[in-house]
């Protein structure tokens, strides 16, 4: 058996983008992690200019919306959070 071994620094933020449908977190080696933007709840019904304001925040590793005041960390879902129903 193998184990992965990450780099902490390869966890950290690069650029964060919201689009109509995900949230697309750059990490700093390059790879990207998207995920649905209905997953945070917040951020869903957030303005585009409110999505595009955001800061790095725990230590690389979170992001945080202050138009919003929306708190996130690398690969966790809003608890709750539900799929809209298609229109």
């Amino acid at each position: 058996m193998s184990i992965l071994t990450i780099d902490d620094k390869t966890l950290e933020i690069a650029d964060v983008q919201c689009t109509d449908q995900d949230l697309v977190v750059s990490l700093r080696d390059g790879r990207k992690i998207v995920t649905p933007l209905w997953w945070y709840p917040r951020l869903y019904h957030a303005a585009p200019e409110q999505r595009a304001r955001w800061e790095v925040a725990g230590a690389g590793r979170g992001i945080h919306w202050p138009d919003v005041d929306e708190d996130l960390s690398l690969g966790a879902k809003a608890p709750g959070a539900k799929q809209p129903e298609p229109i």
